[in-house]
């Protein structure tokens, strides 16, 4: 009976040995371990037995190190050595063959490190998602090969799912707890369309890093789509209003400033009114419908004849402060208004005559909303380079020269009023707050809103675009600003309607009173 225990219990200790030696069950061994498992892994994966001929995952086989190998783990990944590499990775070995695996494991498994205060890493690091949560792992012969001459080749096809990405390597952390981070020291990376090619000059744990795209639910995407129509309706009803209140304005009192406040409230309700029928047509008519092309052209037009008159708010405001609120131009409304209508028409014919007009498809690539599309009557998606270029320099780049002039002269207004301000006695002076008396309290609220009526007006809540990429309150906020827009113009014309109380206080000198004047009726 002893002898029949002693035997069931070395047949039991030899089968889960062997089960512990196979390929496959390296993984879970080593991260048991609480040192660095990466390490475990590359030593132990080199020895592992092979279940099978084909392993999922796992590709192990010998090769000659005076020729080139590509080993293919799956039929995503693909690995490229050169003779060079397996050469150096046998060392003084004489023996010809070399052992070669390549294997792929999940990124979960890959804890960051805090982020370290030296130049070297912090330039290197480099932070995102892991393409798929798949790294790839390459190990070759007995030694660690490092600054190959000829390097590495390391494929991963993504089939067009991302447009860019980056090859990096798995960088151990100092600490020795397991945990590191991401690196491109060593690694190029180029795109071929269906995809990326790292080209490294080590052998190590790799994977390609994209941004991470910010997921929306399916009710968080309606709310948003409600937001942003009933928005659109609100902006449609109070430009209009707007439009009246600064034509009353400029009849009883003509300024250059209400007029082209006047431009900027007819082009933002051309652009939001043209919005509300671009996107409820494109449901009822057919993608080459003449009707969905001419929509398109009109909303493109609005678009860009919005910021242009944006902009020359921001010149005009630039114009009053840096020419002590005297501007002198022959006709100079006139040059205005060949710029803020001319250039947009301009594009709108070009783009016209290219093609690029009818429906556009957006389609979701959210995974519960996979099957979901939007269309608007925009610029044709059928024609992806063609609208891709048009977009990017029409409603990316020129909207983001806008933002960026207008942001630098609101922060010549801001840095003006504060000089005025301080030299007045009030904030920032040495008389401190103690002393500030409620009148120049009083003023100091009405400068705080009257820079944020001025931010509206230039259009710098199209500058909140960038949180869009990183948070779901970010989207919105630019939702509801920039939907809005006509609201805020509203609430800027009541504004300009209040007469400006003269101020006989000797102490505030002529400047002061100018920029006052400049601001209210800007």
């Amino acid at each position: 009976m002893w002898i029949t225990f002693f035997l069931v219990t070395i047949f039991c200790f030899s089968m889960s040995q062997a089960v512990a030696d196979y390929c496959e069950n390296v993984l879970q061994e080593c991260l048991k371990r609480p040192t660095a498992w990466t390490r475990c892994y590359e030593d132990k994966i080199m020895s592992c037995k092979p279940r099978g001929r084909f392993m999922a995952g796992i590709r192990q086989l010998k090769v000659d190190s005076l020729q080139e190998v590509d080993v293919s783990p799956t039929h995503e990944h693909r690995v490229h050595i050169p003779s060079s590499a397996l050469q150096r990775s046998r060392g003084n070995v004489p023996e010809v063959e070399v052992l070669v695996m390549a294997s792929v494991i999940n990124s979960s498994h890959f804890k960051l490190s805090p982020r370290s205060k030296g130049r070297q890493i912090q330039f290197h690091r480099r932070e995102g998602t892991v393409f798929r949560g798949s790294v790839l792992s390459v190990k070759a012969g007995t030694l660690s090969v490092n600054n190959l001459q000829q390097p590495i080749k390391l494929i991963f096809r993504h089939d067009k799912e991302v447009e860019n990405g980056t090859c990096v390597f798995w960088a151990e952390s100092a600490m020795g707890n397991g945990t590191g981070y991401w690196s491109t020291e060593g690694c190029e990376t180029s795109n071929t369309g269906n995809e990326f090619i790292c080209s490294c000059n080590h052998l190590s744990f790799f994977a390609v890093l994209v941004n991470p795209q910010l997921s929306v639910s399916k009710s968080h995407s309606e709310t948003l789509s409600y937001i942003t129509y009933i928005g659109s309706a609100l902006s449609v009803v109070f430009t209009f209003i707007s439009l009246i209140i600064y034509i009353c304005l400029h009849r009883r009192r003509p300024e250059k400033t209400t007029n082209l406040h006047m431009q900027l409230a007819g082009a933002m309700l051309c652009l939001h009114l043209s919005f509300l029928l671009s996107c409820f047509s494109a449901w009822l008519l057919n993608e080459d419908s003449p009707v969905c092309l001419v929509l398109g052209l009109i909303l493109h037009w609005s678009l860009l004849a919005t910021f242009s008159w944006t902009a020359l708010e921001g010149f005009h405001l630039y114009l009053l402060l840096s020419r002590v609120f005297n501007i002198t131009f022959r006709k100079y409304l006139l040059k205005l208004s060949l710029v803020g209508w001319g250039f947009p028409t301009l594009v709108a014919v070009i783009c016209a005559i290219s093609g690029v007009y009818g429906k556009y498809t957006l389609h979701m690539r959210d995974a519960k909303l996979s099957n979901t599309t939007a269309h608007i009557c925009w610029m044709n998606s059928e024609f992806p380079k063609k609208h891709l270029i048009t977009s990017f320099i029409t409603t990316v780049a020129f909207p983001s020269l806008v933002v960026l002039f207008n942001a630098c002269v609101m922060g010549l207004v801001v840095f003006k009023l504060w000089g005025i301000r301080r030299g007045s006695g009030g904030f920032g002076s040495n008389t401190g707050w103690k002393k500030t008396n409620k009148n120049k309290g009083w003023n100091l609220w009405k400068d705080s809103v009257k820079v944020l009526g001025l931010s509206l007006v230039l259009g710098l809540p199209w500058g909140l675009t960038s949180i869009t990429y990183v948070s779901l309150p970010g989207i919105y906020v630019f939702t509801i600003f920039n939907s809005c827009q006509g609201v805020f113009m509203f609430l800027w014309s009541l504004a300009l309607t209040r007469k400006p109380q003269s101020n006989n206080n000797s102490s505030t000198d002529t400047c002061q009173k100018k920029l006052t004047t400049s601001l209210n009726n800007s």
